[in-house]
């Protein structure tokens, strides 16, 4: 008799030795926490031929946006496409291979119809939505856990990670209020959910509310760091609402420790590493050597051309540092990328490319080059990935090129757009009055 999990969906392959270690890994996803890659490796030691178990290994594989991992996402297909005995598991599998060949919309369509078919499925539901983060669909981050909630009971295991999803999908959409409410009962039922934890975050940073953000950031650290994976990103949460407030000080003492203290090569991390020291470095702030210690790490991974998000966020640690070998590199691979088949194609084309170049410009002090090239990708810039928090360094370049290219009217209009936006924002204030300090144009 075929194991089912505790929402009644059958798991071919498995027994209850691997399905204990498989459910381990689930939860561990959920709150983004331990190591799910052991758990789901253990299931499948047991159960080798435990579909569901090489599936999910190939999703975290997968979404690691690591070109080294991705052979390891197409190796797990290849074990479970053999393996799929119900609809839904060959579902999941046509959808790993999807996203294992890059093509992160056809992977999000059919997971999709999964949690459309089956709201209970966690797996298609976790995997879906941390591919509408990668892909900026904000409206399918809310829609697709929206669809499912009803299925749902306070009381079913993991009902705090899809109250978690949708306060994200409903932080990214603007619905701040609900948002907020879901992600704090979220962490009610389950305080390690690093995901809700974000979630919260992010609306106080979208409201400019620092002081809660801190706050809240602040009142139970033990619970989203320990063993986290996420941990890294939400410290640098807790560093954007500092930096709002112009606390320099504390946005590097939080740099040097929890979020690059220990100078992680994953791109993940280093994303943020990146995406702290460039606002830093938009305000004129000395990061010292910290630049040459992040280019280094990035440098290994500047030929990937895997995933365009990644790629600007190594050009700002190589424009940092002041290395030109990797720039080319980089460059180079952005051009081979474009003429790919793949939906990162269309990622670089569209936003990653002409946004590299325009921090490669912004580097060299051509800032009427970075207006140029950033100007018509702002509307469009969800579509190569990240969230509005992570995107607004986008906007704190163009405002920063504009000002010191002179271009007072512009300024002036991006500051005020700016200041509607993040009306409570000091970071918007100073803006603001430097714009008003330029003459007219």
């Amino acid at each position: 008799m075929a194991i089912r999990d505790a929402f009644g969906l059958p798991l071919s392959g498995a027994t209850e030795a691997g399905f204990t270690p498989y459910s381990q890994a689930v939860r561990e996803l959920q709150c983004f926490i331990g190591d799910p890659v052991a758990s789901v490796d253990l299931a499948i030691a047991e159960d080798p031929g435990f579909v569901m178990a090489h599936v999910f290994k190939g999703y975290l594989f997968g979404l690691a946006t690591e070109r080294e991992a991705t052979a390891v996402a197409k190796a797990c297909h290849g074990a479970a496409l053999p393996l799929a005995a119900t609809p839904r598991e060959q579902a999941h599998v046509s959808a790993l291979g999807h996203l294992a060949n890059g093509r992160w919309h056809d992977a999000a369509g059919i997971l999709e119809d999964i949690a459309i078919d089956f709201p209970l499925d966690t797996v298609a539901l976790q995997a879906g939505h941390q591919i509408d983060f990668f892909t900026g669909n904000a409206r399918l981050l809310r829609d697709r856990i929206a669809r499912a909630l009803p299925s749902w009971q306070s009381d079913m295991p993991g009902y705090h990670a899809i109250l978690g999803m949708q306060a994200f999908g409903l932080e990214e959409t603007g619905d701040y209020a609900r948002a907020e409410r879901l992600g704090r009962t979220a962490i009610d039922l389950e305080p390690r959910d690093g995901w809700a934890q974000h979630a919260v975050a992010h609306v106080m940073e979208m409201q400019s509310r620092q002081r809660d953000g801190i706050a809240w950031m602040r009142a139970n650290p033990e619970a989203w760091t320990k063993e986290s994976f996420l941990k890294v990103h939400n410290w640098w949460h807790l560093a954007l609402f500092h930096y709002d407030l112009g606390e320099t000080d504390e946005v590097l003492a939080l740099y040097d420790g929890p979020i690059y203290g220990a100078r992680s090569t994953l791109a993940l991390n280093m994303v943020d590493a990146s995406a702290i020291l460039w606002r830093l470095y938009l305000g004129g702030v000395d990061a010292g050597d910290r630049w040459a210690a992040l280019g280094a790490n990035w440098a290994p991974k500047a030929g990937a051309g895997n995933y365009a998000f990644n790629d600007a966020h190594a050009m700002m640690a190589f424009v940092g540092a002041g290395l030109d070998a990797p720039v080319q590199t980089l460059l180079e691979a952005q051009r081979e990328a474009m003429s790919g088949s793949d939906d990162n194609a269309a990622f670089t084309r569209d936003v990653g490319h002409p946004l590299t170049l325009a921090i490669r410009a912004f580097g060299a002090g051509n800032y009427a080059e970075t207006v140029r090239l950033i100007r018509p990708i702002r509307a469009i810039a969800h579509r190569f990935g990240g969230s509005h928090a992570q995107r607004d360094v986008i906007d704190l370049t163009l405002i920063e090129a504009a000002l010191r290219a002179g271009e007072g009217a512009l300024a002036r209009a991006l500051t005020a757009e700016r200041s509607m936006a993040r009306p409570d924002s000091p970071l918007s204030a100073l803006l603001s009055r430097r714009a008003a300090d330029l003459s007219e144009n």
